[in-house]
C-alpha cells in the first residue's frame, strides 16, 4: 500500500482493509484486461473520470433510501442479490453485469421520474453503471460511495437498512453487514428455508453456485439434478469419500420420498 501510494497516480487510492482469520484467497494474480468491470459498450463506453453519478456517503445514502420517490437499484448479479441486500432495493434479473444495461433499457418505466440509487460490493461497477445511466438521460443518479464493503463500517449508519449477507469473491463467500439487526433473506434450493450457506453443484460442468444447509448438501450429494448426483465426477462425493454403497442408499432414499410425496 505504501509503495502505490508512493505513486503520483495512485496517491489517492483508498485500500478497503477487513479483517479475517486466516488467507481468504488461495493466491495473487495480475492481469491485464480491457475493462476492469465487463459492461462491452463498444463506441458506447463510459470514461468514469468524465460522467459518473453523483456520490453518496454512507450516511447520505441511508437517508436517500427512506425517500419515497427514491428507487434503489441493485447492480450486481441476481446470486448476489439473493444472499443480501438493501431493504426494498430492486432486483435485476442478470446472471453478469454486462446483461445490465440491457435489463435497465427493458424496464426502464420503473425508474422513470425517480432519484435513482445505485450500489455494488466496493463501488466500482457502480463507477460504470451510474455513468451510463446519466448517459441514457436519467438526471437524478446517484451511487453509494465506496460500495457496501464501505457502508457496513460506517460509525453511525452501522449497516442499517441491509439486509442478509453481502457476497463475496473469496473463500469466505459471504460476510455480515448488519451491525444492528441481522434480517436472513437467503433461502434453501432444496426446500426455501432460511439459509445462508453457498455451495457449488456438485457436477463441476454445471457449476452453478446456489444456497443449501449442510444436510441437504448431503442428502442432495450436492447436486440440483438426479443427473449431476450421479455424476462421475461429482465432487461432494469425492470430498467425501462416499461409496457406492452409500451413494446408491441416498439416491435410494430420495427416489422413496419423491414416491410418498406423489
Amino acid at each position: 500500500m505504501d509503495a502505490m501510494h508512493a505513486d503520483p497516480r495512485f496517491s489517492q487510492m483508498p485500500f478497503k482493509i477487513d479483517p479475517a482469520d486466516g488467507h481468504t484467497f488461495q493466491k495473487l494474480k495480475v492481469k491485464s484486461r480491457p475493462e476492469l468491470v465487463t459492461l462491452r459498450l463498444g463506441e458506447e463506453d463510459i470514461n468514469p473520470l468524465k460522467v459518473t453519478g453523483n456520490y453518496l456517503a454512507p450516511d447520505e445514502f441511508y437517508q436517500a433510501m427512506q425517500d419515497e420517490n427514491t428507487v434503489v437499484i441493485d447492480a450486481r448479479n441476481d446470486y448476489e442479490y439473493d444472499l443480501g441486500h438493501f431493504r426494498g432495493a430492486v432486483r435485476p434479473e442478470i446472471k453478469t453485469f454486462r446483461e445490465l444495461p440491457d435489463w435497465i433499457e427493458e424496464n426502464q418505466e420503473q425508474f422513470e421520474g425517480k432519484r435513482i440509487l445505485t450500489y455494488c460490493t466496493g463501488g466500482i461497477r457502480c463507477e460504470k453503471f451510474s455513468g451510463w445511466l446519466v448517459e441514457k438521460g436519467f438526471d437524478d443518479v446517484h451511487q453509494l460511495h465506496g460500495g457496501i464493503a464501505t457502508y457496513a463500517k460506517h460509525p453511525e449508519v452501522k449497516g442499517q437498512l441491509w439486509d442478509g449477507k453481502m457476497y463475496v469473491f473469496d473463500e469466505r463467500i459471504s460476510v455480515p453487514i448488519n451491525q444492528v439487526e441481522h434480517v436472513i433473506v437467503g433461502k434453501d434450493y432444496f426446500d426455501g428455508t432460511p439459509c445462508e450457506r453457498y455451495i457449488n453443484y456438485g457436477n463441476p460442468f454445471c457449476n452453478r453456485q446456489f444456497i443449501s444447509s449442510e444436510e441437504n448438501e448431503a442428502k442432495y450429494l450436492g447436486g440440483c439434478s438426479h443427473e449431476c448426483r450421479v455424476h462421475p465426477k461429482n465432487r461432494y462425493i469425492e470430498r467425501h469419500n462416499l461409496t457406492t454403497e452409500e451413494v446408491e442408499a441416498r439416491l435410494s432414499a430420495l427416489e422413496e420420498e419423491t414416491t410418498n410425496t406423489i
